[in-house]
């Protein structure tokens, strides 16, 4: 399978510009958060079908409904999570370097795990999805193609925020978080599932 292209990623937003408006829900509370959280999964699940064409069209109330229930079934692996840094702490607490081996432990969770985990559960919709650890098997056996992914999304970020200036950079940003892990998850993971 092809490989997703800086460039394709960075035009990605822009090639439907209104959709960038959609930003503007986050200034409704609540109901606008769960919308944009909805709408920030249906994203990547495009990203994890190839989909990287145009920002998908938004629906306010499917998003809503979606956002809200992706919340509600995250929240066991958000607990789970915590737990697991709390007893690695405590096992790690006599050491003079707790924040140096929390540091370490908690980054490279960010990197190598949490977003291939979030990824999956976005497209699943299941708690079970965030618990399916065999996956991060495909994570260790491409190694380097992963590194490069998570380093392009890095890139990416970063041009981003300094286009923030002009403000378009805020929802570009915001509408392609994790781009290039969603495109490896559909390179190097859904293939195993499809099996």
């Amino acid at each position: 399978m092809e490989k997703l292209k800086f460039t394709k990623a960075f035009s990605y937003p822009f090639n439907r510009l209104g959709g960038l408006l959609n930003i503007l829900w986050v200034f409704l509370p609540i109901f606008g958060w769960f919308a944009l959280g909805g709408y920030t999964v249906r994203i990547i699940q495009e990203f994890s079908a190839g989909k990287f064409e145009e920002l998908p069209r938004f629906k306010f109330v499917d998003n809503m409904k979606l956002g809200f229930w992706m919340l509600i079934k995250a929240i066991p692996f958000a607990l789970a999570y915590m737990a697991a840094l709390f007893v690695l702490g405590a096992l790690v607490r006599v050491s003079l370097s707790y924040n140096f081996f929390m540091g370490i432990i908690e980054l490279f969770l960010g990197i190598f795990v949490v977003p291939i985990l979030s990824i999956n559960f976005f497209n699943k919709e299941t708690v079970e999805s965030y618990f399916e650890f065999k996956i991060l098997l495909n994570v260790f056996n491409n190694i380097e193609d992963y590194i490069i992914a998570f380093l392009k999304d890095v890139a990416l970020a970063i041009i981003f925020v300094f286009m923030s200036i002009i403000l378009i950079g805020i929802p570009a940003g915001s509408f392609t978080r994790n781009i290039f892990i969603a495109d490896f998850y559909r390179r190097k993971v859904k293939p195993d599932f499809t099996k």
